[in-house]
């Protein structure tokens, strides 16, 4: 299931320029920003009640719920336990929540944008690249996190209640602005999840450029999560045994 039209968004987005970053910065955070809330203006446009921040969605949940004061009251305002998981902030945080200290944006966010409608979510991270450098596969989510949400989707039978996905913007320096030159927009759950590179060396995030991800996957949600599950057990197990092998092995005999 999706909610946005992806061919649509790449259409509107394909050619268009955002200005460069003040602070001439043209690598991570700085120049993807931009075109973060490029596309996050196109797509309020068209649903302009169902698209969020991801802080914006709990300050509208929470201030359309203010009897609702305690944090595992706020957590079961969400109809999804899964989702829940992915977008509510800490306990303290949670618990802290008023009127007058409403949640800001934070980087490590999972959704940069968010569209919610019929009880669905949609859950989007936009990925930028300057096509005038080689670069390396961006980091995309924590392995663990991502296990734990297929643990969770699992636990509760939660299968059609929302996805992850994925749009990548491809752009060039023009003077002083960035124009997106190409679009790719992937669905997490429609890609292999043996297939995934996990690389543990940098905070167990899994690694890919969003053009090269392969949507080949056929099974339903609830089999992605177990081969996924799979996965990360295999892998884990891997760096366990070379972690032991590497690092405890060789001075044993020193103790």
């Amino acid at each position: 299931m999706s909610i946005v039209n992806y061919q649509d968004l790449k259409n509107k987005v394909i050619g268009s320029k955002v200005s460069k970053p003040l602070s001439g910065t043209l690598s991570g955070h700085a120049a993807g920003e931009p075109f973060d809330k490029h596309v996050y203006a196109e797509l309020k446009k068209e649903f302009p009640q169902q698209t969020f921040r991801q802080y914006e969605y709990l300050n509208d949940l929470y201030s359309k719920n203010p009897k609702v004061i305690t944090f595992q009251e706020r957590l079961n305002l969400f109809n999804s336990p899964t989702v829940m998981f992915l977008l509510s902030r800490g306990k303290q945080a949670t618990s802290k929540w008023d009127l007058e200290n409403i949640f800001e944006e934070k980087q490590n966010d999972t959704a940069d944008i968010l569209v919610v409608k019929n009880d669905f979510y949609e859950i989007i991270d936009i990925k930028t690249r300057n096509t005038s450098k080689k670069s390396q596969p961006p980091n995309i989510i924590s392995a663990y996190k991502l296990a734990q949400t297929c643990a969770k989707m699992l636990d509760n039978k939660e299968y059609d209640s929302f996805s992850i996905c994925y749009f990548g913007i491809d752009w060039k320096l023009e003077g002083n602005f960035l124009v997106c030159i190409d679009a790719h927009s992937v669905n997490l759950f429609k890609s292999n999840p043996q297939d995934l590179y996990i690389n543990w060396a940098a905070a167990m995030q899994i690694q890919f450029q969003v053009d090269n991800l392969e949507q080949n996957f056929e099974g339903n949600q609830e089999e992605w999560a177990r081969q996924y599950l799979k996965h990360f057990i295999t892998q884990a197990k891997r760096r366990a045994e070379n972690m032991i092998e590497k690092f405890v092995k060789p001075f044993e005999k020193y103790v």
